[in-house]
């Protein structure tokens, strides 16, 4: 065994000894096992109001979306059965959603911030794994004791783009439905408080989001040593003088000046063949 852990330290730095690998060395890493992403179009989903807010909303004759943000993605693992190796992620995204709502035709919007809830399963490979992970950043005070399927359970990691605000309106409900699950007391906190479920008037919102699902694991992996990444730029004293700092700053040509389409799709013929057509174009 030891022989072969020294072959491959040799094997891999001397297959990078042109490009200055002094040595291999083993780090601690996460390893993505299995991901995917998706292009999600949600429709419908109800916005839930703190009493306040419901207030407002019950008055409204039409609303417009401004904005969507993700708060947090709630994230539960579990093995599939019969499926060695895979695991099934159930994933539950909370949105701030804002609004502008109009009481009457003619008259200045009031903005108002909501909740959206949105859930989803994908079924990953994450391997299998028998051992648990211990650190000693502790105190024997601060000790817990670990289930042990939960120290098998590999690392589920969620990354969500800025979601795009589609549409909204506002109806009146057929029928009162809760939310598909428990809210946090910590997401009702950033609302300033409950929310209701029973209104006169609902809001349905439709948002378009990117997303990234990804199960890693915790591993020793072999990689090629160069140098010890050494800052090469010396740190400056910031100035208390603020048109010293201000001096230092480039001027912005390009918020005056923006780039067309032509420019952003490095083609800068594009913007000459668009004149051509209309016989603009020398």
């Amino acid at each position: 065994m030891a022989e072969n852990i020294n072959e491959m330290h040799d094997n891999s730095c001397q297959a990078n000894t042109d490009s200055g690998c002094t040595q291999s060395v083993c780090i601690d890493a996460l390893r993505v096992y299995d991901s995917c992403s998706d292009k999600d179009c949600l429709t419908d989903l109800r916005v839930y109001f703190t009493d306040q807010n419901q207030g407002i909303i019950d008055s409204a004759v039409s609303v417009r979306i401004k904005d969507a943000e993700v708060i947090s993605v709630l994230t539960d693992l579990e093995p599939v059965p019969f499926h060695k190796g895979f695991y099934s992620v159930d994933m539950t995204f909370f949105y701030d959603i804002s609004l502008d709502v109009f009481s009457s035709p003619g008259t200045a919007p009031t903005q108002v911030d909501g909740l959206s809830i949105f859930n989803k399963k994908v079924i990953l490979y994450g391997s299998e794994g028998s051992v648990k992970v211990f650190t000693g950043n502790c105190s024997p005070d601060e000790i817990e004791v670990q289930n042990s399927q939960c120290g098998n359970l590999p690392v589920v990691s969620v990354q969500v783009a800025k979601p795009i605000a589609l549409s909204a309106k506002v109806c009146d409900p057929t029928h009162h439905v809760g939310p598909p699950c428990r809210i946090p007391s910590k997401i009702c906190c950033c609302f300033g408080g409950d929310f209701v479920t029973s209104s006169s008037r609902n809001v349905f919102v439709s948002l378009g989001m990117f997303s990234i699902v990804q199960i890693e694991r915790n591993v020793q992996i072999l990689v090629p040593s160069y140098d010890f990444c050494i800052p090469e730029k010396e740190c400056t004293n910031s100035s208390d003088n603020p048109c010293e700092v201000f001096s230092r700053l480039e001027f912005p040509t390009n918020e005056f000046f923006p780039p067309n389409v032509g420019e952003l799709n490095g083609d800068s013929s594009a913007s000459c063949s668009c004149r051509k057509n209309h016989n603009y174009c020398d």
